[in-house]
């Protein structure tokens, strides 16, 4: 059942004004906003278990949420009848590892929930002590209110190679406006150098046609094998992907300490990582700052301190028309939902909205509500309505 409670005090002035001081790298400093003063209220209307991703099936008012430990479940937002969906794969759980991201083809929006293509992402576990984020697609199937299955899910991509640890998956997923490509996310998995390396897609997005397989026209597909996926390089850990109203896709990742960033993603661009940052390493050692003169793409705009980006999209919906073609990121670091105002190719930060926990996922509702997940056990899903 939903429960709904007003949580406006959930917002605080005192956390709005120590937030609004962590200036982005462009000198700007956001605005604070007193609670009474945001342009939302807050209904608490569900629970779930560190989750990861949410999206809503296409024409539908019923939102998917994957958990990191190896579920997903779904909540009719208009009825508020829940549901569990079986067939989900085994994931390697733990660290940063677990299920990942969720997406449907917006080609097969139908106020049918019945049957749809689906995709999710995971860290499967390899030979040894080494994982590797997966892409698997399959068929999801809604037979009754509060259960879906998954039928014929398979693998159709793997991150290139499978390596040690538990960090640095990445694996965000987002289909093309055009709906005939999808890109993947694939962080560096903390081994920083691969992301260099164009004989591995480890930091890197891919760009690959809805079978899995590598798109005709990538930068470097006569180069076959693997290197054919790559779209573009030099990323750490992007954990937002989304495009923009002109359908140019961006994304927002870590920086190391300090230097979070927001990239207009280009084909072929080579976005630095490890060989550029804003940030240093965590040792103190420094790392040479993004130049103009050096080659590399240069972000849109970066954090310092970090607000350890969580999710990102940009905002279409009726309901707040000051968000309209802004780009609203979920901070795990910050606790804040992060308003950014986007010109041409640079961005800026307009303002913070600080909340009393790390927040995961965003989804946009099909009558422009914002729904936010927060981070970890016992987290709130929020719906964010105009007052």
């Amino acid at each position: 059942m939903i429960r709904s409670a007003r949580l406006i005090a959930a917002l605080s002035l005192p956390a709005m004004m120590v937030a609004s001081c962590a200036n982005a790298e462009t000198g700007e400093t956001a605005a604070a906003v007193a609670a009474d003063a945001a342009p939302f209220e807050v209904t608490d209307v569900a629970g779930f278990e560190e989750p990861w991703a949410m999206a809503f099936a296409p024409g539908t008012s019923v939102l998917f949420v994957t958990e990191k430990a190896g579920a997903v479940k779904f909540i009719d937002t208009a009825t508020g009848t829940t549901g569990t969906v079986t067939g989900v794969p085994t994931v390697a759980y733990g660290g940063q590892g677990g299920l990942g991201d969720i997406a449907f083809l917006p080609s097969e929006a139908s106020d049918l929930l019945y049957r749809r293509t689906i995709y999710l992402s995971w860290a499967e576990a390899g030979e040894g002590d080494l994982r590797g984020a997966v892409v698997g697609k399959g068929t999801l199937v809604c037979e009754e209110p509060n259960a879906c299955t998954i039928d014929d899910l398979a693998v159709i991509w793997r991150q290139t190679p499978k390596v040690s640890g538990r960090g640095h998956y990445s694996h965000r997923l987002s289909i093309s406006p055009d709906g005939k490509y999808l890109y993947v996310a694939s962080g560096e998995r903390q081994k920083m150098q691969p992301a260099q390396d164009t004989g591995t897609t480890l930091g890197k997005i891919v760009r690959l046609n809805l079978d899995g397989t590598p798109a005709a026209g990538n930068p470097m597909a006569d180069k076959g094998g693997i290197t054919a996926e790559i779209w573009s390089m030099g990323h750490r850990n992007i954990l937002g992907m989304d495009w923009d109203a002109k359908g140019r896709l961006w994304e927002v990742e870590h920086g190391p300490a300090g230097g979070d960033e927001l990239n207009l993603v280009k084909a072929g661009a080579n976005y630095g990582w490890p060989l550029r940052s804003n940030g240093d390493h965590y040792n103190g050692d420094p790392i040479p700052d993004h130049e103009a003169s050096d080659g590399f793409a240069q972000p849109a705009t970066s954090w310092t301190p970090v607000i350890a980006p969580g999710d990102m999209l940009f905002y279409t919906g009726p309901m707040f028309k000051g968000w309209r073609g802004h780009a609203l990121i979920a901070g795990l670091g910050a606790q804040a939902l992060v308003d950014v105002a986007i010109d041409g190719g640079t961005a800026r930060e307009v303002t913070r909205y600080t909340f009393d926990k790390r927040l995961r996922s965003l989804a946009e509702g099909p009558d422009g509500a914002l729904w936010v997940a927060e981070d970890g056990k016992g987290a709130r899903l929020l719906k964010l309505t105009a007052k």
